[in-house]
């Protein structure tokens, strides 16, 4: 069972890495949203954080402030894949449990995510703190009725 942390950089890039070239939509806000989903859902599966780096609740949704500041440059525009990723660098079984978050969450455009978190008790309540900071246990809580429990034992166990 894999129990590594990874950096939410090497999360994006996962998720850039398998975006379709010729018609890649990941723009900031997006990846932004993935990598939401995939703490919460990784962290409810694998019982530790998937990533080290926190999530805070901005106006436009749940958000990893360092990975927002190494792609804003990019505006609203596509994050080009990076040149060197190396997937392997993610277990195999937790890429298998990121490629199932993308091909479910990456079919929905970057508003749509956005509007989709807004209505989840993670982001609401932690965009009423002073600190912003979405907690890794209101993921788990959230997040961790949705995993099936045979999903998390096929994969986890």
């Amino acid at each position: 069972m894999t129990k590594e942390t990874y950096r939410a950089q090497q999360i994006a890039n996962f998720f850039l890495s398998v975006a379709d070239p010729d018609d890649n939509d990941i723009s900031n806000l997006k990846i932004q949203k993935l990598c939401y989903y995939a703490q919460g859902l990784c962290t409810a599966m694998r019982g530790v954080r998937l990533f080290a780096d926190s999530i805070e609740a901005w106006d436009h949704g749940p958000v990893v402030p360092n990975l927002y500041h190494a792609y804003k440059e990019h505006k609203s525009g596509p994050i080009p894949v990076p040149k060197d990723f190396d997937a392997s660098e993610i277990d195999e079984k937790d890429r298998a449990a990121l490629m199932d978050i993308y091909t479910f969450y990456g079919q929905f455009s970057a508003w749509r995510l956005r509007n989709m978190t807004h209505e989840e008790k993670p982001w609401i309540e932690a965009y009423k703190r002073l600190d912003k900071e979405i907690k890794l246990h209101e993921l788990v809580e959230f997040f961790g009725p949705q995993v099936d429990e045979e999903y998390k034992g096929s994969i986890y166990n």
